[in-house]
């Protein structure tokens, strides 16, 4: 039965991981689809979507199944528990994507990122591809130090997401209100779907640890107080 029961917890690993990569191929291709006004990429992630959320209703019932049959506890409760807080974050970054496609769709057969702002977006794009490929790797192999480091791409998608509103509100904007609307929900977008995947980070740490992000010390970090730390 335990053996069982432990079978059903590396499938789950595995498809968690599996929604990284569809997610992350989603935002990649909705990208595309955005820089380059390209509708039939911007109509297949929104219908790609669908399978990312069949793989969440999937692991949620589950995840009832394992807790109503087998009354997990320590490590195993929690990371039937962590695992459904996990897939409703990778849900939402399908979502994500999605939205981005939506954004690439609407204004079809233009492009909804003026020129000047093209490189950010595109830079964007590769931080999210990048952020999420690593938050499959940190589901895969339970790294908590790769989990805490995986902030920093967060932190590169934060600046960048700042860059766009600077370009907004600096005064020199004359691209019209529907883009300035469109640019504003793409960065955000984007700015959500890097803040998903730290979330899905942070919850491996609880998973691995028992202690949230904020209360974890990685074993080579210096003492509080330490000059080095400041």
């Amino acid at each position: 039965m335990r053996d069982s029961f432990h079978e059903e917890l590396d499938r789950t690993s595995d498809q968690l991981v599996e929604m990284t990569r569809l997610a992350g191929s989603a935002m990649t291709r909705a990208t595309t689809a955005l820089l380059d006004a390209d509708l039939h990429i911007a109509e297949s992630v929104i219908a790609a979507d669908e399978e990312i959320d069949r793989i969440q209703r999937e692991l949620d019932d589950r995840a009832v199944d394992l807790l109503a049959m087998q009354q997990p506890v320590a490590t195993d409760l929690r990371i039937v528990i962590t695992s459904m807080r996990m897939s409703a974050d990778l849900e939402r970054m399908g979502d994500l994507a999605r939205h981005v496609a939506k954004v690439a769709r609407r204004r079809y057969p233009e492009s909804a990122v003026p020129a000047a702002l093209r490189s950010t977006l595109l830079e964007m794009g590769q931080v999210a591809e990048r952020i999420v490929s690593k938050a499959g790797s940190v589901i895969a192999s339970k790294d908590v130090d790769a989990a805490v480091r995986l902030e920093q791409d967060d932190d590169e998608m934060d600046r960048l997401h700042r860059q766009l509103f600077q370009a907004l509100l600096g005064g020199q904007w004359d691209h019209g209100m529907e883009a300035a609307v469109d640019i504003t929900l793409v960065g955000r977008y984007y700015e959500r779907f890097a803040d998903h995947a730290v979330s899905v980070a942070r919850r491996v740490v609880y998973l691995v640890t028992g202690e949230w992000h904020n209360e974890y010390v990685a074993p080579d970090a210096p003492p509080a107080g330490d000059p080095v730390a400041s």
